[in-house]
């Protein structure tokens, strides 16, 4: 009896040693490390962060922004090296698929069970193309659409137009007035691409016509692209004065200090302005075909998504907020914080402005960006460049289209056959 006292106190004191053992490892901080191109959103993030730790307070997660035109490079590299983040914000479409196919991400199939409630037109943005898989739960959705002055619309006795002429009209009022219509420039290629993604859809057809370029059934030289391109022409009386040297931080001033009546924008201008200008109040409305009854369209696309290291030694623990990124709680904060609309399902919005944006939606793919940014040159660098040639005189429609189109045979298997 004595014997076996002895042995059971032996066990007693070796369990407990192990149970000390593992309760110290248990209680050790898992440390993460999650890179991000917004240096603008540190504080927000910083919240979500302590959000998630009020369920997971072991799971430390370092927020690290990076310049976002570094950022593809940065993270790129860090990949390459076999290092970088546990957890990252991911490019978008064509900006996802090459780090998803040289096997440095986490495919979050059969992971993620909330992500079965999002629409397959947003995890269109976070899935490859070669596998099929979704390697992100993204994060936020941009609409691009005319924003307006609300105060100079009620003071020039403006209301939203629902024809292009009455558009036109309304520009021509407000240059009347000594305003200038239309905050846009051409300066910054890239904001080229986002004043044909707000007028461009409503004359090529939306997604009927978006379905069948992407599939090589009609091509750029289309007549469809013609049309489009001579109305976004029609605009450059109503642009600043010399609209070629106008950058996107002189468009973002003009609108925001009541310089420039209008502005063919994202839906991730709303937050902005409200930082430049808190009194500013914004309406937004759809750019109206040459009839009332002709069908409108505005560009939509995912702007990104929340991603895992392939080579990250905490996997499980970055899966845990991977998914917190999928809930409802995260995207109404999300929304609420940074004035953007979370692509998560059952989300509303408490800004006027983005609710508008949301309630006006005519959805068509974002064309250059979701079709046709897998390839170099890609079909944004082709278009953001000769528009910029067009609008500034050098080439007319018909060559910038041929141009165009010629750069995308070059990879573009569809149009190659």
């Amino acid at each position: 009896m004595k014997k076996f006292m002895r042995k059971f106190l032996v066990w007693t004191i070796l369990l407990s040693f192990l149970l000390g053992i593992t309760g110290v490892v248990m209680a050790e901080k898992v440390k993460l490390t999650f890179w991000s191109w917004r240096t603008e959103d540190i504080a927000a993030y910083e919240n979500f962060i302590a959000e998630f730790n009020k369920e997971y307070p072991d799971i430390n997660i370092k927020f690290v922004p990076y310049k976002n035109t570094e950022y593809n490079t940065i993270l790129s590299t860090a990949l390459q090296g076999g290092g970088g983040p546990d957890i990252m914000q991911l490019r978008a479409y064509g900006g996802l698929e090459p780090l998803a196919n040289a096997g440095y991400l986490v495919s979050l199939e059969d992971k993620v069970p909330e992500l079965e409630k999002f629409s397959q037109n947003v995890l269109a943005g976070a899935r490859s193309r070669r596998d099929g898989k979704v390697y992100g739960v993204p994060f936020a959705t941009q609409n691009i659409q005319v924003l307006y002055n609300k105060a100079l619309f009620d003071e020039l006795g403006l209301k939203e137009p629902n024809t292009w002429a009455k558009l036109l009209e309304i520009a021509q009022k407000a240059k009347d007035a000594g305003f200038i219509p239309f905050a846009n420039g051409t300066k910054d290629a890239w904001t080229n691409e986002t004043l044909f993604g707000g007028i461009a859809p409503t004359f090529y057809g939306g997604t009927e016509f978006y379905n069948q370029v992407v599939a090589g059934e009609k091509t750029f030289t289309a007549p469809e692209m013609k049309r489009a391109l001579e109305k976004m022409l029609e605009l450059k009386p109503y642009l600043p004065d010399n609209y070629l040297g106008v950058g996107y931080i002189d468009m973002q001033m003009m609108f925001a200090q009541g310089m420039a009546v209008m502005f063919v924008a994202g839906s991730y201008e709303v937050g902005t302005m409200d930082q430049m200008n808190p009194d500013l109040k914004i309406g937004a409305f759809i750019v109206p075909g040459e009839t009332e009854d002709a069908p409108a369209y505005n560009s939509i696309y995912v702007d990104g998504s929340y991603g895992i290291n392939a080579n990250s030694d905490h996997i499980d623990a970055a899966l845990k907020f991977i998914r917190f990124t999928a809930t409802k709680e995260f995207g109404q904060m999300f929304t609420n914080t940074l004035k953007q609309i979370s692509t998560v399902p059952g989300v509303s919005s408490e800004d006027e402005t983005l609710a508008e944006i949301m309630e006006i939606a005519k959805p068509t793919p974002y064309l250059m960006l979701t079709g046709f940014r897998y390839g170099s040159p890609s079909g944004s660098a082709l278009l953001q460049n000769e528009l910029q040639g067009l609008f500034a005189g050098e080439q007319d429609i018909e060559k910038t289209l041929n141009k165009i189109q010629e750069g995308l045979e070059t990879w573009y298997e569809p149009f190659q056959n």
